[in-house]
Order: C-alpha cells, then structure tokens, then sequence
C-alpha cells in the first residue's frame, strides 16, 4: 500500500515539475513561441500543472507533491508518520525526474538561450527578484503556510469534496480547488520569490541544472537554495500549528 502510495507521489511530482518548470521555459528560452508570454501565464499554468499531478496521484496517495504539504499533514494529525520519509523521498525523486524530462524537452531552446544563464537557470528552480535573504524566507514562508492552511481548512467538514476512505491531501479537495489556490498564491504572492513553496519542486530541480550538461549555464544558486527547502517546511509546520489553535 505505502510502496504505491509512493509511486504515485513520485508520478504526480514528476507530473507537476515537467508542466510547472515547461511554462518556465516556454516562456524564458530563445526561439520559443510562447517567448515573452509572461507572468499570468505562468502562475496560470503552474495551477494546471499541480491539477494534473492531482488528478494522477489523488485517488492513491492524497496527492500531497509536496514535503512541506506532508509535514503538516503529519503535523496536524491528518498523515501518518511512518509515511512522511518514503512520501518525501518520492516527491523529491519526482521532481528530479521532472526537470530532467524538461531538458530533454526543451534542449534545443537552451542551446539557443546560452546567452541568458539566469534565465536558464530560473527554467529549474526559484531566485529571488530581489535577494534579501530573510525577506525571501519570510515570502516563502508566509505563501506556504497559506497554502498548507487553505488545503487543511479546505479539506474540513463542510468544506471536503471527497468522500470515503481517500488519503487527506490535495487530491481530498478536487483539483479545481487546489488549481485556483495555486494560481491565486502564485498571482499575489509570487512575485517576489518565484513562489517555490515546494522543496520537492526547486531542490531537486535545481541539482538536475547542476548536473546536466547545459551549455553557457551558470552556477546553480546554492547560497539561496535552503531557502525554497526551509521556508516551505517552516510555514507548512506553522499552518498545521495554527489550524490545530483554530479547528
């Protein structure tokens, strides 16, 4: 039960990262049609990228996709522990896999695009617009814990679209709900940090851009990358201290 439990969050994770990241690209590299589209295009497919990993992994595992979701899952009393490390391990080995379906995708356009290593890089994972480093953790801290908030609260009675014995985690939602979450965070609050607020969607990214072999690219970041990883995990953490005071 648990091993495929797993498999799915591994195939929803990976799901997740090739259209989220695929927006990144489409609308960053050289010689892409979609070059230039914007923002609003990409926090809208990001939405539809988190559904579709929904509507993979939601009737198996709940869909979680994400450690920090798991964390306050567990948390919050909704998830079990046991799970939360093979969960993790999934969803990170997920995200890595993603990001490399996405280079091999789009290999052509980052040949074209060695002029442009920030950008190349922003393909992968989140930098900040501008680097203020505990200003970003606060962003990615804040946009998380409404995030892990909204699909507890989301998930009450009430509130729950599912019913039965599904697993607690965004696919327990339907995947309209959770796309519009997505979005509306995305629209609001991303702009400053590039909206990671998922460990398993820029970690394991950003260690495939430091090792694939991408020409022109630059370094992956590092100084940054425990932001995206501890920013999420806190403010999961924290939502699932305050829905337990609320609810």
């Amino acid at each position: 039960m648990l091993l495929n439990q797993c498999i799915f969050e591994l195939i929803g994770t990976l799901v997740l990262v090739l259209l989220g990241d695929g927006v990144c690209c489409a609308c960053t590299l050289n010689k892409s049609k979609a070059q230039g589209a914007g923002w609003v295009v990409i926090a809208l497919a990001w939405g539809f990228a988190v559904m579709c990993g929904v509507f993979i992994a939601g009737p198996v595992s709940g869909a979680h996709l994400n450690p920090a979701v798991t964390l306050g899952l567990a948390l919050a009393g909704s998830f079990p522990w046991a799970s939360v490390l093979p969960y993790i391990a999934a969803q990170m080995l997920g995200g890595f896999l993603g990001a490399v379906l996405v280079y091999a995708f789009y290999v052509d356009h980052f040949a074209a695009t060695a002029d442009n290593p920030d950008g190349m890089l922003g393909c992968f994972c989140t930098m900040p617009a501008i680097e203020h480093k505990s200003v970003n953790f606060f962003s990615e801290f804040i946009a998380t814990a409404l995030l892990v908030f909204l699909i507890l609260a989301l998930g009450t009675k009430g509130n729950a679209a599912a019913a039965g014995d599904i697993p607690v985690g965004m696919g327990s939602l339907g995947a309209f709900p959770v796309t519009c979450v997505i979005m509306s965070l995305g629209m609001s609050l991303g702009a400053t940090t590039g909206y990671a607020m998922n460990p398993a969607r820029d970690l394991s990214p950003r260690l495939a851009h430091a090792i694939l072999p991408i020409r022109g690219k630059r370094d992956s970041g590092w100084g940054y990358s425990w932001i995206p990883v501890f920013g999420p995990l806190c403010g999961g953490a924290f939502a699932a201290c305050i829905y337990l005071l609320v609810f």
